[in-house]
C-alpha cells in the first residue's frame, strides 16, 4: 500500500531497477526516479494506493488510471462530483485496492 502517487513512482522505479539487475522484488538504489506511469504499466510492487482526486488531464490522474483502470476511476470521479466531494490537492481522498 502506498500513500501518494510520488511513493508509487519511487517504489515502481526501484522495483524496475531491481528487476533489470536480477534482484527481486526490490534492492537498495539511488538516483532520480524518472518513471512516467501510464495505463498499461505493469505494476511490480504496489498493490494499493491512498491518494486524493487529482486534476483532470494530469499525469497524476494518468497514474491512478494506470493502477485502477480508467473506467473505474472515472466512475469514482463522477460519484465524487455528484456527492460534492472536494477535489484536488486539499480535497477528499480515496483508497484504491
Amino acid at each position: 500500500m502506498c500513500v501518494g502517487t510520488t511513493a508509487v513512482r519511487v517504489l515502481e522505479h526501484a522495483a524496475l531497477l531491481a528487476q533489470e539487475k536480477g534482484d527481486a522484488p526490490l534492492a537498495p538504489c539511488s538516483g532520480w526516479a524518472d518513471l512516467f506511469i501510464l495505463p498499461g504499466h505493469p505494476f511490480r510492487l504496489v498493490d494499493g494506493l491512498i491518494t486524493n482526486f487529482h486534476l483532470p488531464r494530469s499525469t497524476l490522474l494518468m497514474l491512478v488510471c494506470a493502477f485502477a483502470g480508467r473506467d473505474l476511476v472515472m466512475q469514482a470521479y463522477h460519484e465524487a462530483i455528484r456527492e460534492g466531494y472536494r477535489l484536488f490537492s486539499f480535497g477528499d481522498g480515496m483508497v484504491v485496492l
